[in-house]
C-alpha cells in the first residue's frame, strides 16, 4: 500500500510508527544545500584556468598538468584556516573578505616554495546553513582565487547541529600548486644578499584572539569607529582581508631574482624568517618599514611589548623576501603594485633573525 498522506499510519517491520523523524527534523537540511551547491555553481565558473577538467558535481575534481603548461613538474600542497577572525565575521555580519583570507593563507604559502597555485577546495561547517551566508564566503573564496590565478574546483558543505551553535561556521582551505622541478624555493641563500618585505593590508588572518582581547579591554564595540582607520567601523577595518601575493612573487621568480620568500603569519619575522635560511646565515632586520596604523593602535591599547608585537603579527610585513640585487627586484615588485622597502641583510650566523630596529620603529 502506498500511503500519500503524512498523517496516516506508517508500515516498517511491521511496527506501526506516528510523526516519523526526518533529517530535517534532526537540523539537517538537504534542499538547503543542493540550493548553495546550485548558488555557487557560477562562482566556481569565473575561477576556471587551464587545467581544469570538468565543474562541480563530481565525487573529485580532475586536472591536467600538462593542459597546465607544465613540463616536468612537483606538486606542492597547502592547507589552511582563518582562525578566530571568523568570530568577528559572525559578530559583525561581514561575510564576504574571510573566504579571501582561506584562499591568502593557502596560495601564499605555495608561492614561497616557488609554486603557481592550480587549484582550491574549501571545507566550509556550520549548526545551520543560511544560505545567504554562505554564498557571501564562498563568494569571497572565489574572488581570493581569481586573485590567485587559481580555480575554486570544489569543497565540502557541512551542515553539524550539536557541533556549532546556528550562527557559528568554520572554514577550511586546501591548495595544490606545482612548479617545474629545477624552479623549487629557496636557492642558494648567502651572506651579502638583501631583506625586503611587501606591505601587508593589516593584521591580516593571524592574531586574533589577541586582537578580540584587546578590543575587549578597549571597551569598544564592533560598529564603533576605528580609532586607526578614518571612516570606518572597528569591525570593517579588522576586516580587512589577507593581502594575496601571488602575482608579484611569481613574476620576481620567473625574472631570476627571487633566492627565498617567507609568509609572514603567525610567529611573526622572527618565527617565520628562519624557515627558509640554510644553515650558517641569519637575518639582520635593521631598516625600518612602513606599518600599518592598526599595530601602533593594538600595542598602546593592549599595552604589547614590541617584542610580543613582532613574535604574534606580521607588523607590516606581508611577505619577507631575500634578493641578491634588492634595486632590480623593488623596481620590479613596485610595477606590480606593492609596497616594498629594504628591511634587513643575511649574514653570516645560526639560523636566527636578528632585530635592531630603531627606536620607535611601532609609533
Amino acid at each position: 500500500m502506498v500511503v500519500s498522506d503524512p498523517n496516516q499510519l506508517n508500515s516498517i517491520g511491521g511496527a506501526a510508527v506516528t510523526n516519523g523523524l526526518d533529517y530535517r527534523t534532526a537540523g539537517v537540511d538537504i534542499d538547503a544545500g543542493e540550493a548553495l551547491v546550485e548558488a555557487i555553481k557560477p562562482l566556481a565558473r569565473s575561477t576556471v584556468r587551464a587545467g581544469v577538467m570538468g565543474g562541480l558535481g563530481g565525487f573529485g575534481a580532475l586536472f591536467d598538468l600538462k593542459a597546465a603548461g607544465f613540463q616536468d613538474p612537483v606538486l606542492v600542497s597547502t592547507t589552511d584556516g582563518v582562525g578566530t577572525k571568523l568570530k568577528i565575521a559572525i559578530e559583525t555580519g561581514i561575510h564576504d573578505t574571510v573566504g579571501i583570507d582561506l584562499v591568502a593563507m593557502c596560495v601564499n604559502d605555495l608561492i614561497v616554495q616557488g609554486a603557481e597555485p592550480l587549484f582550491f577546495l574549501d571545507y566550509f561547517a556550520t549548526g545551520k546553513l543560511d544560505v545567504t551566508q554562505a554564498r557571501a564566503v564562498i563568494a569571497g573564496i572565489a574572488e581570493g582565487c581569481r586573485q590567485a590565478g587559481c580555480a575554486l574546483v570544489g569543497g565540502e558543505t557541512a551542515e553539524m547541529p550539536g557541533m556549532y551553535q546556528a550562527d557559528d561556521y568554520d572554514l577550511a582551505g586546501f591548495s595544490v600548486g606545482a612548479a617545474e622541478r629545477g624552479a623549487l624555493l629557496p636557492g642558494v641563500v648567502a651572506p651579502g644578499d638583501a631583506i625586503v618585505s611587501l606591505g601587508s593590508a593589516g593584521v591580516h588572518s593571524n592574531g586574533f584572539s589577541l586582537v578580540r582581547k584587546i578590543v575587549e579591554a578597549s571597551g569598544l564595540g564592533w560598529d564603533s569607529a576605528a580609532p586607526f582607520a578614518t571612516g570606518m567601523t572597528l569591525g570593517a577595518a579588522l576586516m580587512t582581508p589577507t593581502r594575496i601575493y601571488v602575482r608579484s612573487v611569481l613574476a620576481l621568480h620567473r625574472a631570476g631574482l627571487l633566492k627565498a620568500a617567507a609568509h609572514i603569519t603567525g610567529g611573526g619575522l622572527p618565527g617565520n624568517l628562519p624557515r627558509v635560511l640554510p644553515a650558517g646565515t641569519a637575518a639582520v632586520l635593521d631598516q625600518a618599514w612602513a606599518v600599518p596604523t592598526v599595530f601602533p593602535w593594538l600595542a598602546r591599547t593592549g599595552r604589547v611589548a614590541a617584542e610580543e608585537m613582532l613574535r604574534v603579527f606580521n607588523c607590516g610585513v606581508g611577505m619577507a623576501l631575500v634578493v641578491s640585487d634588492a634595486d632590480a627586484a623593488m623596481s620590479l615588485l613596485a610595477a606590480q603594485g606593492e609596497q616594498v622597502a629594504r628591511i634587513g641583510t643575511i649574514v653570516a650566523g645560526d639560523t636566527s633573525v636578528r632585530i635592531a630596529l630603531p627606536e620607535g620603529w611601532l609609533a
